[in-house]
This record gives structure tokens, sequence and C-alpha cells, in this order.
């Protein structure tokens, strides 16, 4: 080694210094080094050059310098995290250096390849630290390039057991990163040599290197002699892994879903999932899926995790949720690392990932964190970012502000109210902008806090702040340094040093009093300081100083310098023991006890004319076990949080040898069980974990049976909501309660028993969230499906004038429209009405939007991507008088930018608006004519009017919205409105909406508007609907005759349904002419008008209640069908109507008798082939049947009355999860829910295609292929099928592809011929055809192209004439006018009509059962339950408010995709995994 020379001040002109002072010495360099640190408890400290590619290193602290001489190249320095006698430098080729003395000496070693600089080159074992994994970069020659070069290259990982004395050895090829389970002291669970490796496949190298698509984790305990595949659970589906990491004692993995997917916690993809998912494990065997409470969609999309320091029982994750903005939420997880709860809202990032947020050392739960105070303005319109500083003493549970210091430093105040914390308190800058090296705020010197901030109402810029020091953890602030300056802990505390951060300093102040006075050292030199350091732990009086010198100042031997302060001349006598003080940890404020014990150190008197020494030793912190409380105590496994207690998930299994018979009992658990490494004493408080006798028939059935549980209600159900893909389900009672399950109706808790609720509203964006509707001023809320609830308080109490009074941002969940009623109380008020505000923050501040409206919305929806600040209302021209009033005053449609700050009027009288899809619909009022107009717009400004043919005007007309999945749009419009003979005709859109087309006349109807339509879920283009066969005869009559059609190419034609052979009991039936078909009941008389005809996870399946003959026989005279196949082949399973309900899949089919009480249920695991009897005890009329929304479950709900008590409800939970426990092998059975393409048809599972048994083999113009459960199976499905929905062909066109365009019908002959006085649309399609890549257009015919088909070539009866187009790409094409339709109402918007009733759970699960008497004969959720959603019909009064009057009403079951048009969830996302504090 070489010597650097240094200059010692005091031995050295031109400055002299007595003996006692502090000792300065400098040594100067030519580059500032990118690396620095100690070797751990001792002085020697190694610094790494990047320009000379050399290495310093010093024995004492920093005092002196010598360069490491036998190492050519330094490319890389690397520490030893777990050995303080190894480093190692990286060299630019295979050949390294290692030392094993803290560089005393340097050995070299060769790898077979280079080091791979993309990432972490080493990776180290924490219990063996000679165990270390290199990471290598291989390339090959490919002559592939630009200029006939070009290279493939990848990771290769290999292994030393000996820190490589005898070399390395290969482990595994094409890799991105590999450690040690072991990577962590404290992660001790995992097989100590078992590795694991992001890891591709070998035969997938490409040129332009490894796709993340490719990744999936491998694991070994032999070195990768063998190699397991890791599905963390999910199977095969386990992939795009781009992130590896142990932290504390959990290995988390975070896997990134392919553009275009989503990954969801039950790990399958969906519209409403996340591009990221992230997995936990705490001993590397069992993985778990993190579970986050999405409440804001994107905001809470997991599409950015920063995992920032966390405790031994937690993991505190930081999901990105204003991309935009770099904002974040910060999140803490429970102690398994499974289910994470929102801690701190907005917080501040910077562009890397890394978060705002530091635990002080020493102290378990305390901890600083940054949010950003305007979020809203930095969001919406690019504003700076205010920063607020909060501390929390419990480990995130609660945030306060940091205290400001009562005074300044010159005693002056500072310009705000200190005692309002809220507006008046110090704010630091943290770890995103860091300005030292290490650590922001503390060291290991017990409850001492150093912070570069301002006071005020928010953080002023860094060189605007001052310096700010807390000897409490941050109870209390003092300023002691005016300006910004670098600091440092040393002795424990005992010593501070700053230096000048803001300008260039020739020196720096050093206090012993805890900051109460400072001196003063000169340096020898000015410098800007660039770092201030000393050893990690603090227990030194010796530190570094690097600085940068003028150019005037600069020296041969370089401009920088490394500047050595020791102080340990200061002080000559140790601290005894009358020197020390006992420091609680929260000793004044918070809570005393954390992980059941008190936290206290012993720490120097601030005061004290003595040093502490024992350098490298480091601060012993004392505990004091505390009693144990609830706080101690968490859930036991089996069991969920739920509103503040643990209730089982469902039956509990008992201990062998136990409950021989069923009056028996056994100790069973209690729920609770002390938190991992809680160390409180049982002995002393509560012993929450203490076994409990129960009864061995609560218990788990046998194998092989079903079980049920029974509860009875005082009051009847008024609604029941399902939070979606959760166990949690909402009860709201008709005397005003609300109850609730965590676990499926197994078992429930009351909801706050001195509340009186209005109404449950579940969030129709964000499924975790859910609002509890009071009778005052007060709203109680979740955000993670009911395990915990907290309260808001709106402006003022909700509306009674039937207006909405909660509407929600499809994208931005914490975005709530509020609408309250101002002088309403009286029935004789002249100035009642309503005023909206919103909140951008879930109600922690409200902004008023306006007065006298009906009904403010947002204006975005989920597909409706407008500005998504835009705000729409319905307002009263004249700002007078009572709302209540029958005086007529018009209602404008405002729409308002910037949260309505700049409002346009729209239009100046209309009855309505509702978005839809991707339009928003208006329903304009011809004052004048007293007619309806229906305007669309795409950006809500800009709007057209939609084009019906003549003979169909619809101004008087009702119609209603059926569907608009398969791009167009089905539209039922009234044609007979006679009460009891209601029918009417359905048109279809062309593809943009513009123009509608007759599809099939005389649809049924009800008086209440719904329409015997539905559509199948999951299979594109399958409708059923009944038709009235009669209708000239119902008109005189009374009496319609129904008959069922069923279309399978999207309502171009309508056939009879094929009637089964023989019935349930292979009998013929008495129908046998041509004439006769299957007639199914439709959706106008179904008794629970949420039992869908098919399920959204069961492909295929369809269920309904009819008969077989000419005409649709009484409902009491029917029994009940199946198809397998959409729909082309029937067969009854059952005889007389039931309700029914699908589960697992389909895997379990439950029925219960619809005709009379009953006192069992039948089930099926066969698709009805053959039925099992499950006797519940006691006869009820049930009147629905329940299961999660996405029918995967095995657990049911039977919601009835017992005959002759009509004011009580009773409710049954079933569970049929024991009846087998053979999961399903092949598919999705590896728990990924998605299929190997590869090898379709195995073990348990089908690949099946729709057109399988039937003459025409393609549907849509392609032949698509699903999977399903082989129907003789006897296993269980469990996880959600991922159906591939793989286009095996697209096929040649045929009649079956073309429908009539507009102004045409179909005639008897099957033929399109034109609507009497009708005008055919222009022959021209030149304008909509030449587009720029077109080279010809045709003339138009009476046939169109069915807009969702994909059929190629063959007949094209759509195209008449051929001409050329005027201009390819660069001619000047041109686009089709695009605008879209939909039906409205005269004087009401039928907008998702039906909706309510028939879509169950995914985006809020919510019907109502009966009316609430709380609300008396007006009340708005009386009104809502007994006025169907959708009110169709001429003369029906505005209803408008109706759509979003309680919005589960609006986008509840998103489940399942009805005959009424559900919208999905906005799926834009961007993806990264970036990590805390990484240097």
């Amino acid at each position: 080694m070489s010597c650097l020379l240094p200059l010692v001040i005091g031995l050295l002109a031109p400055l002299l210094v007595a003996a006692g002072d502090p000792e300065v010495t400098i040594t100067r360099v030519e580059n500032l080094p990118n690396r620095l640190f100690y070797f751990e408890d001792t002085p020697v400290i190694l610094i790494h050059d990047p320009v000379s590619l050399s290495v310093l290193r010093s024995e004492d602290e920093g005092k002196t310098w010598s360069s490491i001489d036998s190492v050519d190249t330094a490319l890389r320095l690397v520490s030893h995290p777990f050995d303080n006698t190894m480093a190692f430098i990286i060299g630019r080729d295979t050949t390294h250096w290692v030392t094993y003395n803290r560089g005393h000496s340097w050995q070299s070693f060769d790898t077979p390849l280079e080091a791979s600089l993309s990432g972490d080159i080493l990776s180290f074992h924490a219990d063996k630290p000679e165990w270390i994994l290199f990471q290598g970069k291989r390339c090959e020659d490919t002559g592939r390039g630009k200029w006939g070069g070009g290279k493939t290259c990848w990771d290769e990982t290999s292994y030393t057991t000996d820190a490589f004395r005898s070399g390395v050895q290969p482990m595994l090829k094409h890799t991105s990163q590999c450690l040690f389970a072991r990577s962590s002291e404290t992660f001790k669970d995992a097989p100590e040599k078992m590795v694991f490796c992001v890891g591709f496949d070998g035969n997938t190298t490409r040129q332009d290197g490894m796709s993340y698509k490719e990744s999936r984790l491998y694991s070994s305990s032999d070195w990768f002699e063998t190699k397991k595949y890791v599905d963390l659970g999910i199977g095969k589906k386990a992939r795009g892994v781009v992130g590896l990491g142990v932290v504390s004692k959990f290995m988390v993995a975070a896997l990134k879903a392919p553009e275009g997917e989503t990954k969801r916690a039950d790990g399958f993809a969906g519209s409403m999932g996340d591009p990221m998912s992230l997995y936990v494990t705490t001993d590397g065997l069992t993985w778990r899926q993190s579970r986050f409470p999405h409440s804001a969609l994107p905001d809470l999309r997991e599409n950015a995790y920063t995992i920032v320091e966390s405790t031994t029982h937690s993991i505190a994750v930081d999901i990105l949720t204003s991309p935009s903005a770099n904002i974040g939420t910060l999140f803490v997880s429970s102690g398994e690392g499974t289910y994470f709860v929102e801690a701190l809202a907005d917080t501040n990032r910077n562009e890397y990932g890394i978060v705002d947020f530091e635990q002080l050392v020493g102290l378990e739960g305390v901890g600083i964190a940054n949010v950003v105070g305007n979020r809203e303005e930095v969001v919406g319109w690019g504003e700076e970012k205010k920063l607020k500083s909060y501390v929390t003493y419990d480990d995130g549970s609660a945030w306060r502000p940091l205290p400001a210091p009562k005074k300044k430093l010159n005693g002056k105040d500072f310009g705000c109210d200190v005692s309002n914390p809220l507006e008046c308190s110090l704010h630091v800058h943290s770890v995103t902008t860091p300005h030292n090296y290490g650590r922001v705020f503390s060291s290991t010197a017990p409850g001492f806090v150093m912070a570069i901030g301002s006071v005020g109402d928010y953080l002023l810029d860094y060189e605007d702040c001052d310096t700010y020091l807390s000897t409490d953890a941050g109870l209390s602030w003092r300023m002691i340094q005016e300006g910004a300056h670098k600091y440092e802990f040393g002795d424990q505390g005992s010593i501070l040093v700053i230096a000048d951060d803001e300008e260039a300093t020739d020196h720096v102040h050093y206090s012993y009093d805890g900051g109460v006075s400072w001196n003063e050292l000169k340096l020898g030199l000015t410098v800007r300081t660039v770092l201030l350091t000393t050893i990690p732990d603090s227990t030194s009086q010796k530190f570094l100083l690097l600085g940068t010198a003028s150019r005037k100042d600069s020296s041969d031997e370089g401009r920088h310098a490394l500047i050595f302060l020791d102080f340990a001349t200061l002080q000559t006598r140790q601290c005894k023991d009358k020197d020390y003080e006992k420091w609680y940890a929260r000793s004044s404020e918070g809570q005393q006890c954390l992980m059941g014990h008190k936290q206290w150190y012993k720490r120097r008197k601030l005061d004290a004319d003595c040093y502490v020494g024992n350098k490298f030793e480091d601060p012993v912190g004392h505990e004091e076990p505390c009693p144990c409380t609830n706080e101690d105590y968490e859930c036991d496994f089996n069991y969920v949080r739920q509103d503040g207690d643990c209730v089982p998930v469902g039956p509990e299994p008992v201990p062998p040898g136990t409950c021989q018979n069923p009056k028996d009992q056994y100790l069973g658990s209690s729920g609770y069980r002390l938190i991992p490494g809680n160390s409180c004493d049982r002995n002393k408080g509560v012993k929450k974990d203490e076994k409990i006798k129960k009864d061995c028939s609560s218990a788990r059935p046998e194998d092989g049976q079903a079980s049920h549980v029974i509860h009875e209600f005082e009051t009847l159900i008024n609604q029941h909501s399902y939070f979606p893909e959760s166990q949690t389900i909402l009860l709201h009672m008709n005397d005003g309660t609300v109850w609730q399950s965590s676990n499926e109706g197994f078992s429930w808790k009351q909801l706050y028993p001195e509340e009186t609720f209005l109404g449950v509203v579940m969030h129709a964006f964000s499924p975790e969230r859910a609002y509890l509707i009071t009778n005052e001023r007060r709203i109680y809320y979740t955000t993670d499906t009911g395990r915990q609830w907290l309260t808001m308080t709106p402006p003022m109490e909700p509306n009674t004038l039937s207006l909405p009074i909660l509407d929600f941002h499809p994208t931005q969940a914490d975005w709530i429209i509020f609408t309250g009623s101002v002088d309403c109380t009286s029935t004789l008020s002249t100035t009642c009405h309503a005023a909206a505000f919103y909140s951008t923050e879930h109600g922690r501040r409200w902004k008023k939007i306006e007065e006298y409206v009906r009904t403010c919305a947002w204006a975005r929806d989920a597909r409706l991507k407008i500005d998504e600040r835009e705000i729409i209302c319905e307002s009263y021209r004249d700002k007078k008088g009572s709302q209540k009033g029958g005086d007529y005053n018009p209602l404008e449609l405002i729409a308002g930018a910037s949260y309505y700050s700049k409002k346009i009027k729209l239009f100046d009288s209309v009855v309505g608006f509702a978005s839809f899809s991707e339009y928003l619909l208006v329903a304009q009022l011809n004052e004048m004519a007293g007619t309806l107009t229906l305007q669309v717009s795409l950006d809500g400004y800009r709007f057209a009017e939609g084009q019906f043919p003549p003979s169909m005007r619809i101004e008087n007309r009702a119609y209603t919205i059926l569907e608009s999945s398969t791009d167009s749009v089905f539209l039922h419009v009234t044609m007979n409105t006679a009460a009891g003979k209601e029918w009417g005709s359905i048109f279809k859109s062309n593809s943009n909406g513009t123009y509608y087309g007759l599809a099939v006349e005389h649809v049924n109807r009800n008086t209440a508007g719904y329409v015997d339509f539905e559509k199948m879920i999951g299979i594109d283009g399958i409708a059923v609907i009944n038709i009235v066969s009669n209708p000239s005869d119902a008109e005189i009559s009374g009496k319609k005759k129904l008959q069922t059609r069923i279309s399978h190419n999207d309502g171009a034609t309508w056939k009879p349904l094929t009637p089964p052979d023989r019935d349930s009991l292979d009998e013929e039936y008495d129908c046998r002419s041509t004439s006769c078909s299957l007639q199914l009941h439709g959706y106008t008389e179904r008794r629970d008008p949420k039992a869908t005809y098919s399920s959204p996870s069961a492909v295929g399946l369809m269920l309904a209640v009819g008969n077989v003959g000419e005409q649709l026989a009484s409902y009491t005279d029917s029994d009940i069908f199946l198809t397998r196949d959409g729909g082309f082949t029937w067969e009854e399973i059952h005889k007389d109507a039931h309700m029914w309900e699908f589960g697992d899949s389909g895997s379990v089919i439950v029925i219960v008798n619809d005709e009379e009480a009953t006192d069992h249920v039948l089930f099926s695991t066969d698709e009805g082939w053959t039925w099992t009897e499950h006797n519940f005890g006691e006869m009820l009329r049930v009147q629905s049947i329940q299961t999660v929304p996405q029918d995967t479950s095995r657990r049911f709900m039977l919601i009835g009355v017992r005959p002759g008590e009509r004011g009580q409800s009773v409710l049954v939970h079933l569970d049929f999860s024991a009846i087998t426990q053979q999961k399903c092998e092949g598919g999705p059975a590896d728990g990924s829910g998605v299929f190997d393409s590869n090898n379709p048809n195995v073990d348990d599972f089908e690949l099946w295609s729709p057109s399988a048994t039937r003459e025409e083999e393609c549907l849509f113009g392609r032949k698509t292929l699903y999977h399903r459960r082989l129907r003789d199976r006897n296993c269980y499905i469990g996880d959600t099928i991922v159906q591939p929905h793989s286009i095996q062909k697209n096929c040649t066109c045929t009649v079956n592809d073309f429908e009539c365009e507009f102004n045409y019908y179909r005639d008897k002959s099957g033929k399109c011929v034109l609507v009497d006085g009708a005008a055919a649309l222009s022959s021209s399609t030149q304008e909509e055809q030449c587009d720029g890549y077109t080279e010809f257009w045709y003339e138009r015919t009476p046939y169109r192209k069915i807009p969702y088909s994909s059929c190629q070539g063959g007949e094209r009866p759509d195209r008449g004439k051929e001409h050329a187009c005027p201009g390819l790409i660069g001619g000047g094409g041109m686009g089709a006018f695009f605008w879209a339709m939909v039906g409205i109402l005269p004087f009401g918007i039928a907008g998702l009509a039906g909706y309510w009733w028939y879509n169950k759970g995914g985006a809020g699960g919510s019907i109502r059962l009966d009316e609430h008497r709380a609300f008396g004969g007006d009340g708005m959720l009386s009104t809502v339950a007994s006025i169907p959603f959708a009110l169709v019909g001429a003369g029906v009064a505005a209803w408008g408010w109706v759509t979003r009057q309680v919005p589960y009403l609006d986008g509840l079951f998103g489940g399942r995709s009805g005959p009424y048009r559900q919208v999905p969830i906005d799926d834009d996302g961007e993806f990264w995994f970036p990590r805390q504090n990484v240097m």
C-alpha cells in the first residue's frame, strides 16, 4: 500500500491549537468517492474512487489513508453485511479480490464469467458468511447486429462455500437474481441451504434480452443439483417475477402481469385486477399472496411497490397511487405478512420510488413520514408539492404532526399559532432528497433526532430551512441553528456536530449539552460540505467530513478533502452512574407499551460533563413487560378480523379423538393468538388465547357431508351486500340495524347497536369500500372489506329529497360527491333545497359544488375516459323557492371542469343524464314541443343526436337499454303500453351506435318495465327472450301467450329452443308436434331476479324454469331445465319450479323449492344427473339463495321466513366444502386458474366449443374454445377458471354473419326488406370505409355485417358495387363519424335498467328484499324499494335521480354481466418495483 500524507492541523503551520482542543487532519483526494463504508464495530474505512477505479483504506477512522496497490481495476466495492472482516473488489474482467482481514491484505480470485453489473453481484448467507452467490454475465456472438456484430447475453449464477478461497462452482444459468433464503438474520425458519433464483427458460434466450414475462421463481437446497419450480400457491401463473428480497422475517416476491393482463388476489386476470402482485413467505416453503385493501382504482392498483423499513412482526409497503405525481399510500401488514391495512395516505415519493419514511433507530414502532398536503392540486393541476411531516408511535396505526418549537432560536415567535398543530407544525426533509450519508433523522443515540425543516403549514425549500433537534424521540423539538446543516451524532449522543450545508464553510459547530450551546471548530480549509459521518453505531467521538474546495484552494493532491475531526481530547472524565438517566421511549405521550413491553435506555444526562466511551458498544435497550391487553393478540389461524373481533372463517376442524357424539364438546381456539414476538405478561393481563369449550355440532362435518347453521333475526332482512372477491357480507335490517359476517354467513355480528342506519352503500368501483348512512351527521365507512370501520363527517345531514346521497369516481376511490339538504326539516319550508359537495380526500375535507341541484356526479365513467375532474350537475335554473314545491323550474345541465370551477351550460332543459359504457347520455327536453331528444357525447361537451327508423319514432314511447357488449347496443322500445299486455320491439345498433334496426318484434315486458331479455354470461352473442305470440288476441283478451326464442348470433336471427326428448323421470312429453318447443320463464316474472340463467364462472351452463309445449305454462306447472352447451341442447333435471345457484364454478348446483315452504335443499355435483338432499331442520318459505358473486364458493345462504311469520327473517348458512376433498387435477387445479393450452384435454377438464353440438361450426365468424370440468368427475375446482378464449380459427362468412341494415327488417322468408315509408341510407359508404388504408369501398346494401363477427371471405351480401378509394396513406383518407346512442325513457333515463335486480355482487353486491319502515312512506330508501330501478313507460314521472339515489343500486352486482349493461373498471396502470434506500 502507498500512503497519502495528511495535513494535521495543530502540528503544521499556519494554524496552531492548544493541547486538549479537537484535532483536525486533512487528506486531499483527486475525486469524490461513490462508496464509503466502515467495517462494523471497527475503526477501518474503505472508500471507492469511481474515476481512478481505486480503493483507499483508513484504519484509524479516517485520520490517515493508504491506497490498495495490489488491485488493478476496482469497478465495484462490496461490503459483507454479516462478517466485519470481509470485503470484495469486483474487477473489470474475471479477476476480483477479497480481503479476510478488513482490507489489510487482498487476495485475487477468478470467476468463469465477468460480473453482471445489472444488479447485486454478490449475495450473502446470514448464518454462513463464507457462503456467497456470484452473479456473472455470459455473452455469445450472434452476427445479427446492425453492422454484422451483435451479442446475446444472459446472467449465470455460481456459488462458493469458502468465500472464494477455492474458486466458484456453477449453479444455475439464465438467472436475473439469486439469494439465500436466510439472507436476513431474522429469517430463521427456512432450510439452511435453500437458495431462490429468478430464472428463465434457457430455450427462450433472445438477442434483445430476457423478457420478464418468461421469468419464474425456482428454489433448491442442493445448489440446484435439483431444481424446484416455486408456484407461489398459484400454479403455472407464477411467472413474471420482477422482484425478490428478504425483509426482516419475511421473503417477498413481486410478480408483474404481461401487458394487457392483470393479476388478482385469487390468481386470475380480470378487468379490475392489478398489474403486479406481491407474495410473502416466512419459511421459504409456504407462500401467500399479500392482500391489499383496493381502496383506489387505479390509485391502489398494485403497480409499484416500495418495501420501506419494517419491524420483525410486519411489513411496511408503499404503493404508488398517483403515478404522474409520485404520490403513494403506506400499508402495514398483519403478523404473517398477508393482510395489509392503510397506514398513511398521500405519502411523498421521488421518481426512483424512494419514500419519505424512516423509523427511528432502536425505538420500536416510531417513525417519521412526509405526506403531500395538496395532492388534489398536484395531481389535477400540476402544482408543486406541499409536504407535511407526521410521526407515529404505534407502528403506523396513528399519526400526528411534529410539534413545533415554542420559539425561534432568537426568541421570536413563528409566523403561525404553534398551539394548533394542524395548521402550524414542524415539517422536515426526509429520505427522498438525502443530503448526507446514512440515516436521515436518528442514530443509535437513544431518543436523539435531528432534522432540517421549517415551521408552518408545509415544508419550505431546503435552503430556506433551519436545523432542529429532539431529545425525546420527536415529542418536542428545538431550533438549534439557523440554516440547513449536515449533522451527525457521536459518543451515543453526548456530542453533536453540524456543518453548514448551504454554502462553503471553514468551520463546524459541536455541542456537548444536547445543542443548548455550541462551539466552533476551524477546519483550516474552506470547503463545500459533501458528507459528514462517523462509525455507524455513533459511539465514537471521531468524525469524517468530506468536502470540496474552491478551484483556487485546490492543490496538486486534489481539490477534494477528507477531513478527520477528533473530539476525544475534549473530555477527560468518563461518565459514572450518577451521570446517566433512565429514558423511556414515548415517556410523556403516546402508547406506553408496544409489543408487550415498555422500552427504556440508560443514557448520559445532557448537562453531564463527561464522555460515554464504550466505543463499538451499542446502547442496550431494556424492556419491562406489560400486562397483556387486547392489542397484544391477533387472529388465530382460520380466523379473520371483523370490526375488532376475530371470527371463524367457517367450521373448525376438531382435534383427533374428540366429538364421538354430536352432543360432545371439545377445546377449540378462542380465535386469538399472541402476536409473534410479543413479550407481554399473560399472568397479569388478558388471556385471550386460552382454549374454550365448543359444541361438536358446530365443528367441521365429516368428509362427504354438508352442514348448515341457522340464524334468526328479529326483523326482516331489507338488503344484503357482498364485498366482491371477499367472504364478507353486510345485512341491513328493517329496524335500521346492520349486521356483518366475515365468513359467508357462518356467524354474524351487529355493527354499532346504538346507531340507526338508513342504508348500506357499496362503493361502485372500489370493492373493498362500503358506507353505512346514519340518521345523523355521521357516516361509517370501511376501506378493507369491513375489517375496520371508521367515521367521516359529511358537511351536512343527508338529503331528504329522494336525491342521490353519494356518487363515486370510477378511478379515484377517494373522490366522492355528497348531496345534503338545506332548510328541509320543516314540511312548510319555502327554501328547502339540495346542496352538493365534493371531497378528494375521502371526506376529510369538503368543498361546495352547487346549491339547488337534483343530481351532481362525476362525469367520467369506467369506459367514458373524459376529464376525471369534470363534474356534471342537473341544476335548477332559478336558485330560489323550495325543491319540494310544484312550481316549474327548468333543470339545466352544467358541466364543470376542474372540480366545477369552470362551468359550461350544455342544455337549457333536461330530464336527466347518465353515463353508459363509453357514452354520456342526455335526455334533452324540448319544452315547446313537449318531446325528448337523445343526445350522446364521447367527451362530455360535444353531443350528437341518434337516428331511428321513421316509422319507429320514440319521442313518446318507453324504451330501455338492454346490452352493448358486442360492439352494438340493444334497445327495447315499448309498442303496446296497455296494463298487463305490454310488449315491444328490440332494436340493435350498428357498430358505432348511430343507426338502429329492428331485431325482433313482440318481445314481452311487464308493467314495471322489465323485459324478458337475458344474455348468457361468459359467451358473447347468446341471448334468450320471450315473445308474445298472440299480440292481436292479447290486446282483446288481456292474456299473453309467451314463447321463448334464442339467438346465437347476437340477435341477427331468433329460433325456438329445441326441447329434450324425455323428462327427468325418463317419460316422453305430451307435446310432440313441430310447434312444440322449450319455453322458459324469463326475467319479468322471476321471483329472485338475481338468479340468472348462467354463471360468470361456469361457461356454457344455464338453468331455467319452464315447460315443453306450444306456449309458456304457469310457473307452478313448470320444471327446471339445464343446458351445458350454451342453449343448443337442453335437459330436464328435476320436477317442479326451483330457485337455483351455482357454486365452485358449476361443480356444485344447489336448488330449493320455489313453490312452497320446504325444509331441505337439493345439491348436485354432476350438473343435475343426480341429486342429494340436505335437510336444514325447519320449514321455510325461501325468498333467495345466494353465494359469492363469482359463484366460486361452496358456501351458500338461504334467506326466508317461517310460514305464518312475516316479520322475521331466517338465514341458513349452507356449507358443501366437505362433500369432497379431491381437488380437480389438470387445468387450473394447480391454483393458477389458467390452463395449459398445449395440453388442453387432461385429467378432470375438457376443451369445449359452443359449436360442438350444432350444425354451424362457427359463432360470430370464429370457432372459440373454452374449458369446463368433466361432468362425471367428483372433484372441486376451487379457483376461478380463467377461460383462454382462444380462437381456433376465423371462419368463412355465411348468412349468419349478417343482419339487416338500418330501416330494413327480415320478412318471413328471412330476407331483409325496407320498412314501409322508410328511406334507405345513402348507398355511398366512402366516408366510412376509405380511411387512408383501404383500397376499395362498396355501396351499401340491405345487409350489414354483424359488428362482432370476425368472419373472413365467403359470402358478402353487405357489399354492393365496388369503387376505388380516392387516396391511400397520405391521400387524406377519411374516418367514420363515431357516435353511439342508447335509449331514454320519456321523462326519465332507463340507463342501466334492471341493473339493481339483475347484477349480483361484483361491484357492490346489494339487493333489497323489502321496504324499510324506518323511512315512513316517502323516505329515500322506501321510494327506491318500492319503485323498480328502471322505470319504463310513457307518462312516468321524472326519475333521473334513481340511478344515483343510493349507489348500491348503480352497478352493484358487477360479478354478473346481466341483460342490463355493466361497465368494467379502467385498466390503465404502470409497473415497477423500486427498493428503499438502495445506494
